[in-house]
C-alpha cells in the first residue's frame, strides 16, 4: 500500500511561476527562525528537548504569522520524522483514519511520524480523543497549532500528553530583522524613509507573514525615491486588527480595560476601549461591562458613577456609532478618575456566603408581620419597635436570626462618599450599643 502522506518535498513551480516572498524566505533550519527565543533559545524548552533527544508532543499557542507551521516542519527535519500536515478545518474522520493508518505502517517499519495539525482547536472533543492512543503508543508525535487558549479549547486528556508552548507576536527588533532578510532576498532596499519603515512594521502588527506580504507589495512598485509614512498609508491598506469577539483577545482586552479603570489610569483605559472598538466589539457589550465596573470597583465611594454609566449607555442607544461611542469613552474616563471602593462588593459576597451556611434559619419573630390571629398567637410581631416613633428615629433592635451573632459585612473605605457612610455606620453602631445596653 502506498504511503498516502509522504514527506516528499513539494514540486518546484514550473516555468516562470512566481513563488511568494514568504515561501522563498521560509527557514531551512531552526537557528534561522526569527523570534521565539523563549522557545528556541539555547536553554529554552524546545531546544533542550531536541538536544536531549526527548522530543514530545507539543501544542503551539500563538497569534497568526509567528512561525507555528515553520517550526513544526523544521522539527520533523531535525528529528528525521516523516512530516504530515493536516488542517482541522478541512479534515474529517475518514481523512484522520487514513493519516493514522499510514502512520501505523511507518511505525511498523521503524519510521516515526510528526503529525502537524493546524487549527487543532477546531476538532471537537471526540475527534481530539481519537489522537490519544496513537500518541501513547508512539505512532505519531503530535504538534498542534492553535490561536485559541488550549485550556478552554482542548481536552484535558490531550493536554496531559502534550507540552503547551506559547509563541509571541514578533517584536520590533524581529520585524526589523525580517525586513532586512527580505531586502537581501529581493536584492534591493525598500524605498521607504525611516518613518515609513516604522509604519510598515506597525501595519503588520507582529505578524511576520503579513509583513512579508506588505514588503512584496512595496517592492513591486519600483519607486526611484523613498516615500514617507503618509504616502505609504495611502498606498497600502492597514492590516485588520487581530480581534475575535468570542476568543481570547476579547477576554484579554476587556480584562485590560477593567484593570486600567480599577487602577485609576484613564489613558490606558481609553486605549483598551479604543482597541476593542476598532476591533469591532459591540459598544453595547462595553456599556454593560463599564456599568459592572461602576458597581464592583467604585461602588458607594461615588454613587453617581452608576448613573453616569447608564446615561452613557442610553446616549449610545439614541446616537448609535460612532457618535454615541464618545459617551461610553467619557464614562470610562469618569470611572477611572472616580474614588474606588469594593466594600459593597466584598460585603455582598460575605453576606451570600453566610446565607448559604445558615439558609434555613428563620427571621426573629418580632420583625415578622402577623396578618392573621393564629400568627399573632404564635408571637409574630411581638416586641417590634417602630423606628419612626423611637428617639432619633432609631430603635436599635437586632434584626439577625435568634441565636446568630451579629455580623459586620459592610466596611466602608476612607475614600469618596464612603467616608461619610463610615461616619453614619459608626454613629448607628454606638447608638445601637446604647439602646441595647439600656
Amino acid at each position: 500500500m502506498a504511503d498516502l502522506f509522504s514527506n516528499a518535498p513539494a514540486a518546484e513551480p514550473q516555468g516562470n511561476s512566481p513563488r511568494p516572498l514568504a515561501d522563498r524566505l521560509r527557514p531551512t533550519q531552526l537557528v534561522d527562525v526569527i523570534g521565539q527565543r523563549q522557545v528556541l533559545g539555547p536553554d529554552a524548552p524546545l531546544r533542550v528537548m531536541l538536544d536531549s533527544g526527548t522530543l514530545s508532543s507539543i501544542i503551539f499557542w500563538g497569534p497568526p504569522g509567528v512561525g507555528k507551521t515553520t517550526i513544526a516542519r523544521l522539527l520533523a527535519r531535525e528529528t528525521d520524522l516523516t512530516f504530515v500536515q493536516i488542517s482541522a478545518i478541512f479534515t474529517g474522520v475518514p481523512d484522520l483514519r487514513k493519516v493514522f493508518e499510514a502512520a501505523k505502517m511507518r511505525h511498523a517499519n521503524g519510521q516515526g511520524t510528526l503529525l502537524f495539525v493546524d487549527e487543532i482547536h477546531r476538532f471537537n472533543k471526540a475527534q481530539q480523543d481519537g489522537f490519544l492512543p496513537y500518541m501513547e503508543d508512539g505512532t505519531i508525535l503530535l504538534v498542534g497549532a492553535t490561536t485559541e487558549n488550549p485550556s478552554f479549547e482542548l481536552n484535558a486528556a490531550l493536554l496531559s500528553r502534550a507540552q503547551v508552548m506559547v509563541l509571541e507576536r514578533l517584536s520590533v527588533d524581529d520585524m526589523a530583522a525580517l525586513t532586512k532578510r527580505a531586502e537581501e532576498e529581493i536584492g534591493k532596499p525598500l524605498p521607504l524613509d525611516p518613518g515609513a519603515r516604522k509604519a510598515l512594521h506597525e501595519m503588520a502588527d507582529g505578524d511576520g507573514r503579513a509583513l512579508l506580504n506588505l514588503i512584496e507589495q512595496v517592492s513591486s512598485w519600483n519607486l526611484a525615491d523613498a516615500i514617507d509614512a503618509p504616502t505609504l498609508g495611502a498606498r497600502l491598506m492597514r492590516r485588520v486588527t487581530n480581534y475575535d469577539k468570542s476568543g481570547d483577545e476579547h477576554y484579554n482586552l476587556i480584562s485590560a480595560l477593567h484593570k486600567s479603570v480599577r487602577g485609576s489610569d484613564p489613558d490606558a483605559a481609553l486605549y483598551w476601549l479604543a482597541r476593542m472598538l476598532t476591533g469591532g466589539e459591540d459598544p453595547r457589550y462595553l456599556a454593560r461591562r463599564i456599568l459592572r465596573m461602576a458597581v464592583e470597583d467604585i461602588g458607594l465611594a461615588d454613587p453617581q458613577a452608576q448613573g453616569i454609566c447608564i446615561q452613557a449607555w442610553e446616549t449610545y442607544e439614541r446616537l448609535g456609532s460612532p457618535e454615541g461611542e464618545l459617551a461610553i469613552a467619557q464614562a470610562v474616563t469618569y470611572l477611572a478618575l472616580a474614588p474606588k471602593s469594593n466594600a459593597g462588593y466584598v460585603a455582598y459576597k460575605a453576606a451570600m456566603g453566610h446565607a448559604r451556611k445558615t439558609g434555613s434559619v428563620p427571621p426573629p419573630k418580632h420583625i415578622l408581620n402577623a396578618p392573621t390571629e393564629l400568627m399573632s398567637e404564635q408571637g409574630y410581631g411581638d416586641g417590634y419597635q417602630y423606628d419612626h416613633e423611637a428617639q432619633d428615629g432609631f430603635s436599635g433592635q437586632d434584626y439577625f436570626p435568634d441565636g446568630m451573632a451579629r455580623e459586620s459585612f459592610y466596611q466602608p473605605v476612607e475614600r469618596g462618599y464612603e467616608r461619610e457612610l463610615g461616619k453614619r455606620l459608626d454613629y448607628f453602631a454606638k447608638l445601637r450599643a446604647k439602646r441595647q445596653g439600656g
